[in-house]
């Protein structure tokens, strides 16, 4: 691990140039003191590091020095394809790898280039999760990767709404999406998808399972995502919406409003307009309408008005007294 942290401290001075102890500490997640022994440690391997003392002072590498200790490993070479998304590099295990291979890249590349990826880290980020929700928590999936990546067979125990089971699987694939991440899974011969936070316990086996040639995780992704979607969309809502609604709809309700909003009808004296609206079970789609409030009328179908009706009713003699 130290040799791994010294060669990242190297290809750090190397690609920014002078750096404070304080700096080096940050990228490396250690101490100052730790940085110290480093640098130390360095210079007497024959590396030329300068100190330079003052308020602009830190470390630098003597001019005209440049390592050519840049070949990336395995697991570095695996860890760049997770460049764009270094939070869930981290939840993977793998952030001290990746920030290792992209030093290394940046090393190897002429110096007109490196400055490129280094103004495209500065001015470019992704952050996966969803607004106003926290991450999952993912303790077990450290242990989940390994499984995917050695083809090993897992025994899980897992949570579900109904439940919680016990069940033994072969994992194919891990995917995040809006911040949480999934376990695509073979079990008794049906690929299935877990979330990974529903998981009690993890174990691991030596067993080792064929992968099937023909998965295609991305494809599977998609296609069982479309399957999700039209089994949640049980039922058409008939609406009229103001000009407000109109904004909000795709971003209270995602694709399923920015397609009402495709074959909305022409606007009314007033803005308004009708549009046609996938919706879940009639229980969600009353309080997922709800949330337009003034904004929006139901105007079909009739089992769906007269649900709205009856909810707004309801709310209406709650808060006619005082509470």
């Amino acid at each position: 691990m130290r040799a791994d942290r010294l060669l990242r401290l190297l290809l750090l001075l190397q690609n920014r140039g002078r750096m404070t102890a304080t700096e080096l500490a940050a990228e490396l997640e250690v101490s100052v003191r730790t940085v110290y022994r480093d640098i130390e440690a360095l210079q007497a391997s024959g590396v030329p590091v300068c100190a330079e003392r003052g308020p602009d002072g830190g470390y630098r590498l003597m001019d005209g020095y440049r390592t050519r200790l840049t070949g990336l490993t395995d697991a570095e070479a695996d860890a760049l394809f997770l460049a764009g998304a270094p939070g869930p590099a981290r939840e993977l295990g793998l952030g001290a790898v990746l920030a290792t291979a992209q030093l290394k890249l940046q090393a190897a590349l002429p110096s007109g280039a490196a400055e490129r990826t280094r103004r495209v880290q500065d001015r470019f980020h992704l952050d996966a999760p969803a607004w106003f929700r926290d991450s999952d928590p993912v303790a077990h999936l450290g242990p989940v990767a390994q499984a995917v990546w050695e083809q090993r067979v897992l025994r899980v125990h897992y949570r579900r709404w109904s439940g919680e089971i016990h069940r033994e699987m072969h994992p194919l694939g891990l995917v995040l999406k809006s911040g949480i991440w999934y376990l695509v899974a073979r079990t008794d011969d049906t690929v299935r998808t877990y979330r990974i936070s529903r998981l009690v316990a993890v174990e691991v086996t030596d067993t080792v399972f064929e992968r099937p040639t023909d998965f295609d995780l991305a494809a599977h992704w998609q296609e069982s995502s479309r399957r999700l979607e039209a089994t949640f969309h049980q039922g058409t809502a008939h609406l009229r919406i103001s000009p407000r609604a109109q904004r909000l709809l795709p971003v209270q309700f995602g694709n399923a409003g920015s397609r009402a909003l495709d074959s909305a009808g022409p606007p009314d004296d007033e803005g308004w307009v009708r549009v046609d609206m996938p919706v879940e079970s009639p229980t969600v789609a009353v309080g997922d309408l709800l949330r337009l409030g003034t904004e929006a009328e139901v105007i079909g179908p009739p089992a769906l008005r007269r649900a709205v009706a009856e909810a707004v009713t309801v709310l209406a003699d709650r808060y006619a007294g005082t509470p």
